[in-house]
């Protein structure tokens, strides 16, 4: 079968001075993507600031043949997110896909955890995915056409100690990721997302004598694919992580049901069915778990 291109598509690319997004921008100039590279340039917990590593990965797409522009600003402000994608109008004169990457760590357990901590991941994961989001989404609209990939993570999706600010961030990508699928599929806008697990300034040192095997190289194919033209799903996630990719999903079980009169002590007995997973459904949205709610209650 032919190679998948993206000959003329413009990408936004969040974070993508190193690791996972610099992977992504030199994979989609590669195809012929036209790329916007941010990158703030700061520290692993968002301190700071530099145009070196953005500028970098420029260099590297123009030294290619490729075409690339860079953009330093942050995503954890509206004014940030417009500035992103205007970026991106402004060199290229439209944007088709956003990629949003950028991420910080600001790791401790929840007795640890203090309002500074909270607020920066909330502001740079979730809200900045928002923010970057929003400024595409009317080009998008307007041109009937978009592919949004997110980067959520296991620690939100499952959890994982130390990690309630980034746990609580990366659900809401989840969330955030469905609602966009539900709204934008009157204007072919797509939306997925992943949780991967690969070598990073943020992980390197979390991952041990794994983290060799875990290269963003084997990320960057699930994401070119849900940022193709061609990707059949939107409003999915995918884990991914050296080579092996695998679909996570939200199920409902079949549960229990009395119309009648409810009580806790029939929560109680009946406990074990309501948790039961033979017979799952996985509702594409809220219209379609709310019919299964209705057809359970006879409607």
């Amino acid at each position: 079968m032919a190679e998948l291109g993206f000959d003329g598509k413009v990408a936004v690319i969040t974070g993508a001075g190193g690791g996972l997004g610099r992977s992504h921008a030199l994979e989609l100039a590669k195809r012929g993507a036209l790329i916007v590279v941010n990158d703030l340039g700061g520290s692993v917990d968002g301190q700071g600031g530099s145009h070196t590593a953005a500028q970098q990965v420029v260099d590297e797409i123009k030294a290619a043949g490729g075409e690339a522009v860079p953009n330093y600003d942050s995503v954890a402000t509206p004014e940030g997110g417009q500035a992103i994608v205007q970026t991106a109008l402004d060199a290229f004169g439209k944007v088709d896909i956003v990629i949003n990457n950028a991420g910080i760590l600001r790791d401790a357990s929840f007795k640890n955890m203090d309002r500074d901590k909270l607020e920066a991941v909330i502001d740079v994961h979730l809200k900045g995915a928002f923010y970057v989001t929003h400024a595409a989404w009317e080009t998008m609209r307007a041109q009937n056409y978009g592919r949004i990939v997110n980067t959520s993570s296991a620690a939100g999706i499952f959890g994982n100690f130390g990690q309630t600010n980034y746990g609580a961030a990366k659900a809401g990508l989840v969330g955030f990721t469905r609602v966009l699928a539900v709204e934008g599929a009157k204007n072919n806008i797509k939306a997925n997302a992943i949780a991967p697990v690969a070598k990073s300034r943020m992980t390197e040192d979390l991952l041990g004598p794994l983290v060799d095997k875990l290269a963003p190289e084997f990320i960057t194919p699930v994401v070119a694919w849900l940022a193709h033209e061609d990707v059949p799903v939107t409003g999915e996630v995918y884990s991914c992580g050296g080579g092996h990719v695998a679909r996570v999903f939200t199920a409902v079980t079949q549960g229990f049901t009395d119309t009648e009169s409810l009580t806790v002590e029939d929560i109680r007995d009946n406990f074990d069915k309501i948790r039961d997973e033979d017979g799952y459904v996985v509702p594409a949205n809220l219209t379609e778990e709310l019919q299964q709610t209705l057809k359970a209650l006879g409607g």
